[in-house]
């Protein structure tokens, strides 16, 4: 019996048996093919980037983080180093890290040029902070745009004043952002507190009756 299934398998190897469990040879092309297509992806977005600053635009997409902050103010500062022309930041950002968010709110808010704003698709917690720097002429929204307010989180483990320390830095930095927000919304530290206390959802419409966005637009042209 065991002589008639050797018999029986070798024809089989020979027709090509031994292909289905040979090392795929495929693998290294295919992962340079996607190394390729990464890097063409890569060069291809930062030529769209360079466009964009060419228009003194600046496209602010995604989580806010330390790497975000930085590649935006750099960008920021080198716009305002060029001409005090106006610039045009797009935002569309869940939120993120909040010192980051301080860190482009401060900047925008720093340099010469008049900076205007557009809120896209969603304008969320240190987004928001974000959104809020300029003057409320400057804040414009596209009619599909939510906007988010809520307070501060964090999370911290370890000793119980380590942790004591921490809660009483996020109670500050609820404070703070309250303030923040009053001062750019016209609305009272008590109704900013009230609202952020939980998930805070605003329409383009409700947030410009809010004092949050400035005008509603369209096009380009109403900029």
């Amino acid at each position: 019996v065991l002589l008639q299934l050797v018999e029986s398998t070798i024809p089989a190897l020979h027709r090509g048996g031994l292909q289905s469990i040979s090392p795929p040879r495929a693998e290294t092309p295919r992962a340079s093919t996607m190394s390729k297509d990464k890097k063409d992806e890569k060069d291809s977005m930062g030529k769209l980037e360079e466009l964009f600053l060419k228009s003194r635009t600046i496209m602010l997409y995604g989580e806010i983080n330390q790497k975000v902050a930085r590649e935006f103010c750099t960008k920021l500062q080198l716009l305002a180093s060029e001409s005090d022309d106006d610039i045009t930041v797009f935002v569309n950002s869940p939120g993120g890290h909040v010192e980051s968010g301080d860190s482009i709110h401060d900047m925008i808010r720093f340099v010469k040029p008049r900076v205007k704003v557009v809120g896209t698709g969603w304008v969320a917690s240190a987004g928001a902070l974000i959104y809020a720097a300029p003057p409320i002429g400057d804040r414009f929204s596209l009619p599909n745009t939510r906007f988010m307010l809520h307070q501060p989180s964090g999370g911290v483990g370890g000793q119980a004043s380590d942790i004591s320390i921490e809660a009483d830095q996020i109670v500050k930095m609820r404070k703070r952002l309250n303030q923040i927000f009053a001062d750019q919304t016209g609305q009272s530290i008590e109704t900013i507190a009230k609202d952020t206390d939980r998930n805070f959802w605003m329409t383009p419409e409700e947030a410009k009756e809010y004092g949050l966005v400035g005008k509603i637009i369209q096009s380009k042209d109403e900029l």
